[in-house]
């Protein structure tokens, strides 16, 4: 790269491969926000087909959760806005991420399964799909966007005959996730990604084992 003065200013001269890196990073750096700013924009939703009949869950209390968070799912550590990965979580220290998430949802299930008093004991057992909750870059950087994507399968099986009572279904429980300004706040109230994913896990365990409202929605959001 070559220097003169010319009026005052200096001029910079680049050689082809100088103006063909600087290019390649310009290009680099958009292409990232409009991946940010456009490309991540989306209909999100908490669903599950319907939810149980209270007059049949009325007569059940639980008497174990299990989490199978299977080996094939895929984990990411990269510190980025969005990894490719079916697990991201970073609030707990680094450690096995699987068994982690599993104690997240133990607890959440539980915790919107207590509503149940009943004489017949169950299992309630599920497999996780996906737990892709927002890396600290993307809680940081972004604003008023991004969402915790939760997906898992559902069964329901007599705690004493093994019996299925619900079969395997599908529930999605995604949530705007807080990020930015709105996030910090939240922090300093003492809320962390962990307790807003547990509280509404538990509120769509809840509705869905009619327990609690129905909490099946969507919402369009800016995320990651």
């Amino acid at each position: 790269m070559d220097t003169k003065r010319t009026s005052g200013w200096r001029a910079i001269h680049l050689t082809g491969a100088s103006f063909m890196a600087i290019s390649r990073r310009i290009l680099l750096v958009a292409g990232a926000s409009a991946l940010v700013l456009s490309g991540c924009a989306g209909r999100f939703k908490t669903w599950y087909n319907e939810p149980l009949s209270p007059s049949v869950t009325k007569g059940w209390h639980v008497v174990d959760v299990q989490v199978d968070v299977p080996q094939s799912l895929t984990v990411s550590e990269a510190k980025s806005l969005e990894p490719r990965a079916d697990i991201v979580w970073r609030e707990d220290p680094p450690g096995d991420r699987r068994a982690q998430v599993a104690t997240i949802m133990e607890n959440a299930v539980r915790l919107g399964s207590k509503g149940l008093r009943g004489p017949r004991p169950v299992i309630l057992q599920l497999t996780m799909t996906r737990f892709h909750a927002l890396t600290f870059e993307a809680e940081t950087r972004l604003s008023n966007a991004g969402v915790h994507n939760i997906n898992f399968v559902i069964q329901v099986v007599d705690a004493s005959t093994k019996e299925v009572l619900v079969p395997p279904i599908d529930i999605d429980a995604a949530l705007p996730a807080l990020s930015g300004n709105q996030m910090r706040a939240a922090r300093a109230r003492g809320e962390t990604q962990k307790s807003q994913i547990t509280y509404h896990v538990a509120q769509t365990i809840a509705g869905w084992l009619g327990t609690g409202p129905d909490a099946r929605r969507s919402f369009t959001r800016m995320g990651i």
